[in-house]
């Protein structure tokens, strides 16, 4: 993708399938593959590079990743970058009643399981794959913004029914969002969401700040070199991946 700075967010990248590598100016530096991710805080500054390739553990050729921007909160936004990488084997994940199928806690909480990945509100991503004929109630708060995207098959979302590649946004009323595989083969929904964020927001570029001032302070800052540099020798050493 080339190197970016960001500041005042973090990234959470969700891969799918493929290998997704990673390298910051913070020195930092990952090798994802399939079903793993990682989460990124850009802070007060930082400059990453990313690539993503096939999944050689695999015989695949399909690549298939997610990105989320997390706005954070602007008291976070002032702290030092950090970065977490974590394999698919990692990730908290349950069988479903009934062997429905499995749901996997990317962020956030889900009964007893809980994700690694930091929350500074209310969050959660949960990947769930159905079987054929198979369904699923989740129970969501009252003001707790919600949404889906259904990356390989089409799904029935309380009693409707999307198309592959739709993204799905509910309404913010407590209740339960019920999903079913109507297909003859399992499915992957993606379910995410969380609270509301109230402070203010001003985004230009690859910032997200609470100001106009801050935002210019961000572009200053980089430009400045501030944020420090990629250095040669990470891409030259492959780091370290965890099978």
């Amino acid at each position: 993708m080339g190197a970016h700075p960001h500041r005042g967010i973090a990234t959470l990248t969700y891969i799918l399938q493929g290998e997704v590598e990673h390298f910051d100016s913070a020195g930092n530096g990952a090798i994802i593959h399939s079903g793993g991710a990682q989460w990124m805080k850009a802070g007060t500054g930082i400059i990453h590079d990313e690539n993503l390739n096939y999944d050689p553990q695999t015989e695949s050729k399909f690549i298939q990743g997610f990105q989320f921007w997390i706005n954070l909160p602007a008291k976070n936004k002032a702290e030092k970058p950090a970065h977490i990488a974590i394999q698919a084997g990692e990730v908290p994940r349950k069988e479903l009643p009934d062997e429905s199928g499995w749901l996997k806690v990317i962020v956030g909480k889900y009964e007893e399981l809980s994700s690694q990945i930091p929350n500074y509100s209310e969050q959660f991503l949960y990947h769930i794959q159905l079987k054929a004929g198979k369904s699923l109630s989740i129970q969501i708060d009252n003001e707790i913004e919600v949404a889906a995207f259904l990356p390989t098959h089409n799904a029935k979302l309380n009693d409707t029914e999307y198309q592959k590649g739709e993204f799905v946004e509910f309404d913010r009323i407590a209740g339960e969002i019920e999903v079913k595989n109507t297909s003859q083969i399992a499915i992957d929904i993606l379910l995410f969401g969380g609270e509301e964020y109230t402070e203010p927001v001003v985004a230009e570029g690859p910032f997200v700040m609470n100001s106009q001032a801050e935002i210019a302070a961000a572009y200053r800052d980089f430009y400045e070199g501030k944020y420090g540099k990629i250095k040669p020798q990470q891409k030259q050493i492959s780091p370290v991946s965890v099978n």
